[in-house]
């Protein structure tokens, strides 16, 4: 029998962290058994509602078992601040430059009982162990429930550890998961855009320049590839004028082309509000069109596709019109022919508008209204 030393103290040591440094050996006050053979022991604690607090800990002396030295960390008002309800007990290894594959029992013993009995106790493990870690339980048992049980006597805890040490791994297939992280060549391309590492072509776009690599624009879009390396090309070209795009627009299809990434549309509106979103998205559908951005021309259409309102409308279904963007027409005629939106599209001078831009939208808008009125007629006859 040795006697080991305990000590208390505070502060967050979670598991698989760095457990608190053993007790000194001048500051004994617990007494430990160790049994060699089995490699267990046995600690009893005293005064152990002296710490009381969460994250106040009772540490035991170092002790050997199985070629290594350990120590028992134990949390009597819980190591975390959501452990509170909860007593907290961990086994640390404390050997300098080694780690170990061992699993744990940690139990209490019932001091009330005749015999030995141990009513409360919990196994975790196996682990690979590594000096400086230790490995336990947050919530090892309730302390409503310790405090009721026969466990502590006249202040005293006694904790049973046993450690089981796997001298071998089991003979048995191993399965391994490889994870694969997500691809970041879009990242990658981006950081190589905002640096002009390596750029060998300028956009003047209004009173702004952009930077820019002929390879990857001519890799993306079949207007750049004609531009720079086709058999009309003009030669090494250093610069380019860009008209009629304004340079926010640019810069985002820039972006979008070395990212594949659709761009974040409120910071280029400078806005969140709904009409100045679905600005930016027109613009944006019209460069993609003009430079054969075939997915980001989809990605557009789909996004304007959810900004179809009483105020958007005839100017989507005019854009759509113009690039043939089909699915997007459809999906403005089906919300244009509802009897409300279409009173409304009246009331506000949209047809008018309509009409002196794009007839040709106007009269299938008609078509769709009448269909829908004659449809209407029919339901309300059979219902008569």
């Amino acid at each position: 029998m040795r006697t080991a030393g305990t000590s208390t103290s505070r502060g967050p040591a979670p598991a698989a962290v760095a457990p608190p440094t053993a007790a000194r050996h001048d500051e004994r006050d617990s007494i430990m058994v160790f049994d060699m053979a089995t490699d267990s022991c046995i600690v009893t604690i005293p005064n152990i509602w002296r710490a009381q607090a969460v994250g106040e800990y009772v540490c035991s002396e170092v002790f050997a078992a199985g070629g290594y030295d350990w120590a028992i960390c134990f949390y009597p008002g819980g190591m975390n601040p959501e452990d509170s309800d909860y007593s907290s007990a961990f086994v640390a290894l404390m050997t300098e430059a080694s780690d170990a594959r061992a699993c744990f029992m940690l139990k209490l013993e019932d001091q009330g009982a005749q015999e030995n009995h141990h009513p409360y106790g919990k196994l975790c493990g196996p682990y690979t162990l590594m000096k400086g870690y230790m490995w336990g339980f947050h919530r090892f048992l309730k302390r409503d429930h310790l405090r009721a049980s026969r466990c502590i006597k006249d202040d005293c805890l006694i904790l049973h550890c046993t450690v089981g040490f796997v001298k071998a791994p089991l003979r048995r297939r191993r399965h391994y998961r490889v994870v694969v992280p997500p691809s970041d060549i879009g990242q990658g391309l981006k950081a190589l855009l905002d640096s002009s590492l390596g750029t060998d072509i300028d956009f003047v776009v209004g009173d702004q320049i952009f930077k820019a690599h002929k390879v990857i624009l001519a890799a993306r879009s079949s207007v750049f590839r004609a531009q720079f390396f086709g058999p009309i090309s003009g030669g090494d070209i250093k610069k380019l004028v860009v008209e009629g795009v304004d340079p926010s627009i640019f810069k985002a299809m820039l972006e979008y082309i070395y990212t594949d990434q659709f761009p974040d549309i409120g910071k280029i509106a400078g806005s969140t509000s709904h009409p100045a979103s679905t600005n930016v998205v027109m613009h944006l559908t019209a460069a993609a069109d003009y430079y054969c951005l075939d997915r980001l021309r989809l990605l557009c259409e789909s996004k304007l596709s959810k900004h179809i309102t009483v105020d958007t409308v005839v100017n989507i279904i005019a854009l759509a019109d113009r690039y043939q963007l089909h699915k997007l027409k459809g999906a403005c005629l089906e919300f244009a022919t509802n009897p409300a939106n279409l009173r409304a599209l009246i009331e506000s001078e949209g047809l008018m508008h309509l009409e002196r831009t794009c007839p040709s939208v106007l009269m299938h808008l008609v078509l769709a209204g009448r269909r829908m009125q004659c449809s209407s007629g029919r339901l309300r006859i059979f219902h008569e």
